[in-house]
Parts: structure tokens; C-alpha cells; sequence
């Protein structure tokens, strides 16, 4: 089990960069894919980013391609989701997860779960 806490969320305007980091514990962490999830309120969790263990492979949510990028540091246990021309609709908890996979983009693919940063970008 690894044990997720995000951090960076806060309040931007449209066009602001964001950087979310998730910091893991266990020494677990570097064989796990992580992945980025989001849900906006009265909305379903939606697919953000993933990336492998190695961080070799990484895959996005169409509505961030080109925006958002997603990094990882094994020697820190810290997974980033770097996000860049943020818009309103990008408003949203970002929740970092971790799943005993190569990679994984599906929801229920992922083990544990971070509590989730709130991003929220004003127009």
C-alpha cells in the first residue's frame, strides 16, 4: 500500500501555470504507475495523466494534451502534474493515484488514492 498526499493546488487565473506535486510513502512507490485524476463538482472522476514506473511512458486526458505534463521523481516518491494554460474548465480536485501496473489510465486500475488539491481558475 502506498499512502498519497498531494500538494499545490490554489487559485489562478486563466492562462497561469500550476505545479501539483504527490509525495508517496512505502518503499513500494517507484514499482508503482501513478496517474492523475479530476472531478469537478457534479461531475464523474476523469482521467488526467499517467505515467509508468520508470517514467518512460506517459499518457493524457485529450482535454490536456499539449497543456499539462506529468513527471515523477522515485529517489523523492513524488509524482508532478505540471499544468500550463489553465482554463475555467480545468476547475476541478486533482487527486493523485497509484496502481501495481505498468501503466494504467482507467480509474479502476489504480489502488490508493491522495485526498486530492483543489485547482480552481478563474476567467
Amino acid at each position: 500500500q502506498v499512502q498519497l498526499v498531494e500538494s499545490g493546488g490554489g487559485l489562478v487565473q486563466a492562462g497561469e501555470s500550476l505545479r501539483l506535486s504527490c509525495v508517496g510513502s512505502g518503499r513500494s512507490f517507484s514499482n508503482r504507475a501513478m496517474g492523475w485524476f479530476r472531478q469537478a463538482p457534479g461531475k464523474e472522476r476523469e482521467f488526467v495523466a499517467a505515467i509508468s514506473w520508470s517514467g518512460g511512458t506517459t499518457y493524457y486526458g485529450d482535454s490536456v494534451k499539449g497543456r499539462f505534463t506529468i513527471s515523477r521523481d522515485n529517489a523523492k516518491n513524488t509524482v508532478y502534474l505540471q499544468m500550463n494554460s489553465l482554463k475555467p474548465e480545468d476547475t476541478a480536485v486533482y487527486s493523485c493515484a497509484a496502481a501495481a501496473w505498468a501503466i494504467a489510465t482507467i480509474e479502476t486500475e489504480y489502488d490508493d488514492w491522495g485526498q486530492g488539491t483543489q485547482v480552481t481558475v478563474s476567467s
